[in-house]
């Protein structure tokens, strides 16, 4: 098994006695590294909801929350489309979207998009105390 499947993907389970790697769920996430994808976003969530997850690489906070929600994240990709922005990377478009969608930027942050405005919006601790499901 090579390093990155060790840190990011399958593991054994050693300590029930198994050799069966374990199932890891994968979170659908879509890259947001292009600014065009800021009006794909708004045209789509007119038929679904999307979500905007903006994480910082360089955040404790934010690794935290991002792994609680990969973790806790239930919906599928019929029922939105979640993005993941790196605002490191790409913070023109971090300050796109606070500038398009009136959001002031915060990391890590969550924005639902809906109908082409944002309908809610958490930072920190508070994004995995949402109740996604409510935007379906």
């Amino acid at each position: 098994m090579g390093l990155f499947n060790k840190l990011f993907g399958a593991s054994s389970s050693s300590a029930t006695g198994s050799d069966k790697p374990t199932q890891e769920k994968d979170t659908p996430w879509i890259d947001l590294n292009a600014m065009e994808q800021l009006d794909a976003i708004v045209e789509k969530s007119k038929t679904k909801p999307q979500f905007i997850f903006k994480h910082s690489t360089r955040c404790g906070v934010s690794r935290m929350v991002i792994s609680q929600l990969k973790r806790d994240y239930q919906l599928s990709k019929n029922d939105a489309d979640l993005y993941y922005l790196d605002l490191l990377a790409y913070r023109p478009i971090s300050n796109a979207i606070a500038e398009r969608f009136q959001v002031m930027h915060q990391s890590p942050q969550l924005v639902v998009v809906k109908n082409g405005v944002v309908v809610a919006h958490e930072s920190h601790s508070g994004i995995n105390n949402m109740d996604l499901e409510k935007f379906i």
